[in-house]
């Protein structure tokens, strides 16, 4: 059985492998249980790849948050964020703009108990319990209303989330629920794992999260696009994550060969 630290909530289901604290385990992080480590050991070997397919994602992360805040978004609202870590989406804003706002939303609820806990002394930052797949409970939410404006341009965040989001739970739908909260001039940030370099490879990498809170639904390029087919796309548009406007210092083991990545990447500003 699994020891429970201190910093785990007894609402925690610490026996079950959480897709967030495998993507934790992935980056390195502390925040994961024997559980999740075995779990994510599993995809490893599938995947080999996993560990540097997570830096290049927090690297287009850290790339599109610092080119929103540039150009003046301060308010952020991160949809899966996943657990705490070194470059969090605040403090990439900040450098760039001090005053940034950003609500952190996550289902699992050691993500938001470490989060609220390491961030609590910080009124800029919020960490609410709710599963993305429920937008209306989130757009109500006082901890997103009462510290967002959405008569004013919100970043929506939904980076290596969106795999995790089943057909039938519509996720062109809740994409087009958030976009319509939100003003003219707002943005989503999108990294999505597609399944179209490796099929093979990919389809038994599915099947192992199905043992995860959350399984896992790899799409091709024409899905992913189809899904964000409502925002005008800066450029270089939808592109393998690793060329979504790299910057000298970022980390590529795999020297641009884009079949080892798997990923999509994409940042998209709604019509006023």
């Amino acid at each position: 059985m699994n020891h429970r630290p201190a910093w785990a909530p007894e609402t925690a289901d610490i026996e079950c492998p959480s897709a967030a604290r495998m993507y934790d385990y992935y980056l390195g992080g502390s925040h994961n249980f024997p559980a999740d480590r075995a779990l994510a050991e599993e995809y490893i070997k599938v995947l080999p790849e996993i560990t540097a397919i997570s830096v290049a994602n927090r690297a287009f992360l850290r790339r599109a948050v610092t080119q929103l805040a540039r150009e003046g978004v301060d308010q952020f609202l991160d949809l899966g964020s996943g657990m705490p870590t070194v470059g969090n989406v605040h403090e990439v804003a900040r450098v760039h703009n001090p005053d940034a706002r950003v609500v952190y939303v996550d289902a699992d609820p050691v993500t938001v108990a470490t989060g609220t806990n390491l961030l609590v002394d910080d009124p800029g930052t919020r960490y609410l319990h709710a599963d993305l797949r429920d937008p209306a409970e989130i757009l109500g939410d006082p901890a997103v209303t009462s510290h967002l404006d959405f008569g004013r341009p919100v970043a929506v965040l939904m980076v290596a989330v969106l795999h995790f989001v089943p057909d039938e739970d519509d996720p062109a739908g809740i994409i087009e629920a958030f976009s319509a909260a939100c003003a003219g001039g707002s943005y989503l940030v999108c990294s999505h794992a597609t399944n179209e370099y490796q099929p093979e490879t990919m389809r038994q990498a599915s099947s192992v999260y199905r043992r995860a809170s959350h399984s896992m639904h790899f799409r091709t390029r024409a899905e992913i696009s189809s899904l964000i087919r409502g925002y005008d796309l800066l450029e270089p548009g939808l592109v393998d994550v690793i060329r979504w406007r790299p910057e000298p210092g970022d980390i590529d083991p795999y020297d641009g060969d884009v079949r080892r990545y798997n990923l999509l990447a994409a940042v998209g500003r709604k019509a006023r």
